[in-house]
């Protein structure tokens, strides 16, 4: 290296070093003035709380100046309320010496009220009693005035009701003596009496009266051989179908008066006792004791005939339900199938049956040696002895009451009620052979020609006669309004018999053309009975 450059560079160092040093110290200058600007800085801010303080020290002092005032005038008002409270305490005790004084008197014034409230709850009791006397005067006139409304009511009651029956009786007099015009008129007096005071309209009198004034039985002759059976027509009140031990099975349809009646099947070797319709089906089942099965179907185009090889005299059907139907003989049963018509099996019994029905939707069998078997099937029943003597010649329940009548083969009939009570019943002279409970209301049938309406709800139950007739009845139904009575008999009648009173009321009042003239009035119903009139609208008027 030259001395030239050595030069330059001892230079360059030098002018670095000076440079630094002057860096250095303007930096060390710099940082002075920084710590000296911020403790000017601090200075003022503490002369700034200064400041403060003072004024805050100022007004502390000037509301201390104020709070002193404030106490000052405190102390004065304490010192005058002071003054008042003395005031008010000897007032206050002038008040309570006038309070004794007061209560001195008034105590003195409740002994008095006392005493004076003494006496009037004396008199008040006093008057209470009187009142109470008076009340039990009131009440037992009361008593015997309404006793005296019911005696005479009852009274009233029981004459218009035997007044009702009395003129069913003369009503039927004067029918059977021709006089059919004053007949009718008694018949609708003696219903509107019975029902307007409560009586039973049932009552042989007034019904019997009814029946005959309404010419509600219609009878005609379909079948050669005796009628055993009938049964409606699903869903058809007017028409029904009739079976005969003569081989005869008819369909008839009823209008007006009038019986239409179709032959459905006709030969003399058979001999029918049962049939019953198909519900689901529509087709007709008629069984024979020859040992034969009729079946016709619903549109009566089609007779099938189906022999019973294993049942000895069939006497009952039984529909179980829409596949099979149960064919009761005297020593089988058979299950007949509905959809093939076929004999599915039999069944041999080891007793003899001699009537058939139905108990609790269940076929009911009665045997020759006083025994009764529930059949659950071919195999199953329920076998007990009958709950009353004789032979059972008829049979049926009311699931309704309970009650269970068994028609026997003297005529006698026993009702059974759901407690096991048993009542014997006679009015029929032979053979029952047919019976239907409606409600308590039990209808008979007889070899004897009659037919009994009996009305189970009274201890002693007596018969009514419904229909009689020189003929065997074998077989009756009713409606589904049980308002139509049919009957079937041994001469091959089928019998039509209106039972409805609302219907036999509507029938004699068309029959009605004038009212009971006074003197007719006064005869046959009597000068203290008010008079009215049953045509027109007129209101009831006062007889002479």
């Amino acid at each position: 290296m030259d001395r030239k450059q050595i030069i330059t560079a001892c230079a360059g160092i030098l002018l670095a070093a000076t440079a630094a040093t002057a860096i250095f110290g303007w930096h060390s200058e710099h940082k002075k003035a920084e710590d000296l600007q911020a403790q000017i800085e601090r200075l003022k801010k503490q002369e700034m709380r200064s400041a403060v303080d003072r004024s805050v020290s100022a007004q502390m002092e000037e509301i201390a100046n104020e709070q002193r005032e404030i106490s000052d005038e405190k102390r004065e008002e304490a010192l005058q309320q002071t003054r008042i409270a003395n005031e008010m305490r000897q007032r206050s005790e002038i008040e309570r010496l006038n309070a004794i004084d007061a209560e001195h008197n008034a105590i003195a014034s409740e002994k008095k009220a006392l005493e004076a409230t003494a006496v009037a709850e004396e008199q008040r009791k006093e008057a209470e009693e009187q009142r109470g006397v008076a009340e039990q005067q009131r009440k037992l006139a009361e008593h015997q005035r309404i006793q005296a409304e019911f005696s005479k009511h009852k009274a009233d009651t029981l004459s218009y009701i035997a007044l009702g029956r009395s003129l069913g009786s003369i009503s039927t007099i004067q029918a059977q003596a021709g006089n059919d015009d004053i007949a009718n008129l008694l018949s609708y007096a003696s219903y509107l009496y019975t029902s307007r005071y409560k009586g039973d309209v049932y009552y042989p009198a007034v019904f019997q009266s009814l029946m005959q004034q309404s010419q509600s039985k219609v009878t005609w002759t379909q079948h050669v051989g005796a009628v055993m059976n009938m049964e409606y027509l699903p869903g058809k009140d007017n028409t029904l179908v009739s079976v005969s031990n003569y081989g005869e099975i008819i369909l008839n349809e009823r209008q007006g008066n009038r019986l239409h009646s179709r032959i459905l099947f006709n030969n003399n070797k058979f001999d029918f006792r049962d049939v019953i319709i198909d519900q689901t089906s529509g087709n007709i089942y008629a069984v024979s004791r020859s040992g034969h099965l009729v079946i016709v179907s619903q549109d009566l185009k089609t007779i099938k005939t189906l022999e019973l090889d294993k049942v000895e005299h069939p006497m009952r059907l039984h529909d179980l339900n829409e596949k099979s139907m149960l064919v009761v003989g005297e020593r089988a049963l058979a299950l007949v199938d509905l959809k093939q018509k076929v004999v599915s099996s039999s069944k041999q019994l080891p007793f003899r049956i001699t009537y058939g029905s139905r108990k609790e939707g269940l076929p009911l069998l009665f045997d020759d040696q006083g025994m009764m078997h529930l059949v659950k099937g071919l195999d199953n029943y329920d076998t007990r002895k009958v709950p009353v003597p004789g032979t059972v010649t008829a049979y049926c329940e009311s699931k309704n009451t309970g009650i269970e009548a068994y028609g026997m083969s003297d005529g006698t009939i026993w009702i059974i009620d759901k407690k096991g009570k048993a009542q014997k019943l006679i009015g029929h002279r032979s053979r029952i052979s047919k019976m239907k409970l409606n409600g308590r209301r039990l209808f008979s049938a007889s070899y004897d020609g009659s037919v009994n309406l009996w009305i189970a709800d009274n201890e002693k139950v007596e018969p009514m006669m419904l229909i009689e007739s020189n003929n065997w009845i074998l077989h009756f139904c009713y409606n589904t309004a049980k308002s139509t009575f049919w009957v079937g008999d041994a001469k091959g009648n089928l019998t039509a018999v209106n039972i409805s009173v609302p219907i036999m009321i509507d029938t004699i009042k068309k029959k009605i053309k004038r009212n009971l003239t006074h003197d007719e009035w006064n005869y046959f119903i009597g000068q203290n009975v008010p008079y009215e009139s049953f045509i027109g609208t007129k209101e009831k008027e006062v007889g002479p």
